[in-house]
């Protein structure tokens, strides 16, 4: 079970890890250990998520979330496959709490009068100096 907060925990069922040969560091390690793992997150049909939980966390998985709604996260960090491990259902917890927080609403708001008189002013005066760099004529 990983419990992402005080109210919702995901179960063992919806979570599915699976280890595979990883890139990067280790030498010939490599080739032979299955350290880096692949935690696959069955969130379209968790029951514990709610919906504009589900909503925001699509938007916020990305590429990493699939056709038949699961969110896939890879790790291959080190070459420890329990600490691969630890750090996707870590990354895992950090997406859903991500989720569940509801975004700021937006307040549009408009320049002051001080401003504009401002940007206006100082693009006033650029257009003076660069009106002062063209070439010097022969009557002047």
């Amino acid at each position: 079970m990983l419990r992402v907060n005080d109210q919702i925990a995901i179960e063992d069922w919806e979570l599915t890890e699976q280890f595979v040969r990883s890139s990067g560091p280790g030498g010939q390690n490599v080739n032979k250990v299955s350290t880096a793992v692949e935690l696959r997150f069955e969130a379209e049909r968790s029951p514990n998520l709610p919906p504009h939980a589900k909503a925001r966390l699509k938007r916020l998985a990305g590429r990493r979330w699939t056709k038949d709604g699961a969110v896939i996260l890879q790790v291959d960090e080190t070459r420890s496959q329990a600490r691969n491990r630890e750090i996707a259902r870590e990354r895992l917890a950090e997406l859903l709490r991500a989720s569940l927080e509801r975004p700021k609403r937006r307040v549009p708001t408009k320049p002051t009068l001080g401003s504009k008189k401002r940007r206006l002013a100082a693009k006033t005066q650029r257009g003076e100096v660069k009106s002062l760099r063209g070439k010097v004529g022969e009557d002047e």
